[in-house]
């Protein structure tokens, strides 16, 4: 089989990569990242996946799914989304920091026969940080393009996530595990 990933994001690349499966990106020309008021963590993150699928309007292949995922960071009861600042930024850490909050990737899965989408959560436990550490994460890594404002995989991974209960990779972008035993199951038609 062939993955059609439509996404921008250099750590989905970099995951599905791990996965040793073919793949290519696509563009699906989905720029919005809106969705239905009254919508919670999970909920909006497959809405946001099953969306971007749905704009993606090629053909596709009968060996090739297309496979589109969004990530959510939910705490108190809110998106917390991409921060547009370095303000934000700091807003978005300091929230997060000595409390537990939940990340959420939506993922939608589509061949030319069938349509799957899933939602992983991981709840993800921050220590207690100080005003300068949160400044010097904010202006060292720049987290504009992260959901939460944060990388799991960069320096405060290491020096504020206590605990995480659930997939590491789902924090990244993309709950691999699960993501591997759903491409298992596809069946496809004989040799092209």
């Amino acid at each position: 089989m062939e993955i059609l990933l439509a996404s921008r994001s250099p750590r989905r690349r970099e995951l599905l990569g791990r996965l040793g499966i073919p793949f290519r990106t696509v563009d699906t020309g989905h720029e919005e990242e809106t969705y239905p008021r009254g919508l919670n963590g999970g909920e909006i993150a497959s809405y946001l996946a099953g969306h971007k699928s749905d704009a993606y309007v090629e053909p596709i292949g009968s060996r090739q799914i297309l496979l589109t995922a969004d990530t959510v960071v939910w705490h108190r009861e809110r998106d917390l989304g991409k921060p547009s600042g370095p303000e934000e930024a700091r807003g978005m850490i300091r929230s997060l920091a000595g409390t537990t909050h939940q990340v959420y990737t939506g993922v939608c899965l589509r061949s030319s026969r069938e349509r799957r989408s899933f939602v992983a959560v991981t709840d993800v436990t921050f220590a207690p940080l100080d005003e300068g550490e949160i400044a010097w994460y904010v202006s060292q890594y720049r987290p504009w393009d992260k959901a939460g404002a944060y990388g799991i995989q960069e320096w405060i991974g290491a020096v504020a996530v206590e605990k995480i209960v659930g997939s590491y990779f789902n924090v990244m972008g993309l709950p691999l595990h699960r993501l591997y035993r759903e491409l298992k199951s596809f069946s496809f038609p004989g040799p092209d």
